[in-house]
């Protein structure tokens, strides 16, 4: 196994990495009604990471399937996929690629990269937390890793919304992108 240790944590040495999709939720949250909070996901994605020799110079690129979209509500999902919101079929993927490591503390990471919704980019910051390195029952080197980051949906042109009798609107303009993951290598 190639693990090395990098100030104080024990990390994969230099290579190529996919998410494990079996063990990796894509998901978000957002504000419903001003008063609660709807989860989902994503089902189809994947990402290509490389750990490079000095890890601060490590990069990610990752695709998620826009019509992959799962709340647990089928209408809402329906709805989710127009053009009200993701346009499923203008736009079949939102996109993610790293730019740089712009700081780091211990097992956490700031990751800046552009993150592309509807054709739409703009430059987000994914706080991650390094989850370890090991080998997996089947001989195979993974890592883990939780990452997140908050959006203003309309920055990315999803400004569908409603306003609310009682003052409000109907969904928050704030969404929550949450990714726990775990990667295997590939070379």
């Amino acid at each position: 196994m190639s693990i090395r240790e990098w100030e104080g944590i024990k990390i994969p040495t230099a290579g190529t990495f996919a998410l494990d999709v079996a063990h990796t939720r894509v998901g978000f949250v957002v504000k419903h009604m001003m008063v609660s909070k709807v989860r989902g996901n994503f089902a189809e994605f994947e990402a290509k990471i490389t750990v490079a020799e000095n890890p601060l110079e490590s990069g990610v690129e990752a695709v998620i399937k826009t019509a992959s979209i799962h709340t647990g509500v089928g209408d809402r999902d329906n709805h989710l996929r127009s053009d009200d919101f993701l346009s499923a079929e203008k736009f079949p993927e939102l996109t993610f690629r790293s730019a740089r490591v712009s700081e780091h503390s211990g097992d956490e990471f700031v990751l800046v990269g552009d993150l592309t919704i509807r054709d739409v980019t703009k430059e987000v910051e994914l706080k991650v937390e390094f989850g370890g390195a090991a080998q997996n029952p089947w001989g195979q080197e993974i890592f883990g890793f939780s990452a997140e980051t908050e959006i203003d949906r309309e920055d990315f042109g999803l400004t569908y919304n409603q306003a609310l009798e009682a003052g409000g609107v109907l969904v928050g303009k704030k969404v929550k992108i949450e990714i726990e993951g775990e990667a295997v290598r590939q070379a």
